[in-house]
């Protein structure tokens, strides 16, 4: 499928919230990865952008874009900085993938650009969620392998999310409901793992008792 040839002002609603969803999960994911993704998919005429997301395809978003991605590609395969990267993310993720879902129905479509906001935000949330605590709980492992490749699975995660929006959407809904079922999952299976990985350190390192010297 040729997607240089589509045009925003012909795709319909559904199409245009594959997209919105799109950029949204994936911005929990790898927020830099869209942004940078997307603006070189515009600049160089692989598909066109609707007005809102146009900002992106601007050679100095994209220089900065680019340069946060390369420190995200390789501060996301340390295990230990991960985590703290992703707890520093927290506020700059969720807002952003609001932001991108919305931008893809520009202003002129009030209603529809805050639904896409509101449904951004959420699916962002959801993903970023799922990916701290799956690479929190990978960090209680000593091996350094299962960070390395959980990180370049979502290093190829995305772009392939991104194009299916465009290109198959309808196989993209699909996609996006079995991930969001296994994220959930993992979330709450994984969660519970690390509380009670909590609470047993709690108990070692505050359960022993003080013992008194005997004269």
């Amino acid at each position: 499928m040729d997607l240089s040839t589509l045009e925003p002002s012909k795709l319909d609603t559904t199409h245009l919230f594959a997209i919105a969803a799109a950029l949204g999960w994936a911005s929990g994911l790898r927020l830099y990865a869209v942004v940078f993704f997307t603006g070189l998919a515009g600049y160089l005429g692989w598909v066109p952008l609707p007005m809102g997301l146009k900002l992106l395809q601007n050679p100095l978003v994209m220089g900065a874009s680019g340069l946060m991605l390369a420190m995200e590609f390789f501060a996301d395969k340390v295990p230990g900085l991960d985590s703290v990267w992703d707890a520093l993310h927290t506020v700059v993720r969720i807002p952003a993938g609001a932001a991108l879902a919305a931008a893809v129905f520009g202003g002129d479509q009030a209603s529809w650009g805050t639904i896409a906001a509101l449904m951004g935000g959420t699916l962002a949330a959801t993903s970023h969620v799922a990916k701290a605590t799956t690479r929190a709980a990978a960090n209680t492992s000593p091996e350094p392998f299962s960070n390395v490749a959980l990180s370049l699975a979502g290093d190829a995660v995305v772009p392939a999310a991104l194009w299916a929006s465009w290109a198959h959407p309808t196989v993209f809904f699909i996609g996006l409901g079995v991930a969001l079922v296994l994220m959930i999952t993992v979330t709450l299976v994984l969660f519970r793992f690390l509380r009670g990985l909590i609470r047993t350190l709690r108990e070692r390192l505050g359960g022993v008792p003080n013992r008194v010297p005997t004269p």
